[in-house]
C-alpha cells in the first residue's frame, strides 16, 4: 500500500474498536490477510488518510462524489475508473490522484487475499439509509472503507442474533468503524456460523452524504468485466 496514504496527519472519526472473539485489528495492509485464519470473522486496519484528502472530499459537492460500479482486473483499475470519475464530475488534480491510488491499492490487496483475478468495485455516494437493517452479507468475504461520513456499524458475534432479531429496537453494544478504517470480513457463504452482523449507519434526514468503497469477488450482481476494448 502507498506509504503516503496511511500516515495519521488527520484524526479519523469514530469510536475505537473493541476486540472480541474472532475480531482482529492490524496497523498495516498486509495484516488484513489474517481473515484467512480459522475462526477469524473480521479484521480491521486502523489507519488514517492525509488530512488534505479528507478536507477535499468533505468540501466536494455531494453531486460530484463518485457513484459507480465496475468489475475489473486489479491492473486495469485506473483506466477503468477514470472515465466514471469524469462522468461524476470529480475534479482532476492531486487529490483525485490520491483517491484513485488508495482504491487501486485496496483492490490489489483484496484480490491477493481472496485469490481472485477480478474484483467487483463499488464506489458509492450514499445519502439515504442504505442497508440500515442488521444483516449478514451473502458473500465469502467483503472489504469496506468509508471515505466520507459515518462508517459501518457492527456487533460482536455474541450479540449477533439479538441484533438480527431486534433490529431498530437493539440497544446492546454497538461497534463503529472509523472513517478511513479498512475492514475485511467474512459473510454467510464462508461456512456455518460465519458472517459479521452489521449495518449502514442511518443518515436519512441529516443532510449528510457518505462515500463508501465496497469490494467483492464475482457474483450474479457483478457487471460485465471491463476490458481494454471499453477504452
Amino acid at each position: 500500500m502507498s506509504g503516503q496514504l496511511v500516515s495519521l496527519d488527520g484524526e479519523a472519526v469514530g469510536t475505537p474498536v473493541t476486540s472480541g472473539v474472532g475480531i482482529e485489528t492490524c496497523d498495516a495492509a498486509d495484516g488484513l490477510a489474517a481473515i484467512d485464519r480459522p475462526g477469524t470473522q473480521l479484521v480491521i486496519w486502523r489507519r488514517g488518510l492525509p488530512l488534505r484528502l479528507q478536507t477535499w472530499l468533505d468540501h466536494m459537492e455531494a453531486s460530484c462524489l463518485p457513484d459507480t460500479r465496475i468489475f475489473v482486473r486489479p491492473r486495469d483499475l485506473r483506466p477503468a475508473l477514470q472515465p466514471h470519475l469524469d462522468a461524476c464530475g470529480v475534479p482532476q488534480g492531486e487529490m483525485r490522484d490520491l483517491l484513485i491510488q488508495d482504491v487501486d491499492d485496496l483492490v490489489s490487496t483484496f484480490a491477493m487475499i481472496t485469490r481472485t483475478d477480478f474484483v467487483d468495485v463499488r464506489l458509492e455516494r450514499v445519502s439515504h439509509d442504505a442497508c440500515w437493517r442488521f444483516h449478514r452479507d451473502c458473500v465469502e468475504a467483503r472489504l469496506l472503507t468509508t471515505y466520507r461520513g459515518p462508517a459501518t456499524e457492527w456487533v460482536q458475534p455474541a450479540h449477533a442474533e439479538r441484533a438480527l432479531r431486534e433490529q431498530k429496537r437493539f440497544k446492546g453494544p454497538l461497534e463503529h468503524l472509523r472513517t478511513h478504517d479498512v475492514a475485511i470480513f467474512k459473510g454467510s457463504c464462508a461456512g456455518p456460523g460465519s458472517g459479521i452482523v452489521h449495518r449502514s449507519p442511518p443518515i436519512a434526514g441529516t443532510g449528510g452524504t457518505r462515500l463508501l468503497l465496497c469490494l467483492n469477488k464475482r457474483s450474479a450482481a457483478s457487471p460485465e468485466a471491463w476490458s481494454t476494448r471499453d477504452r
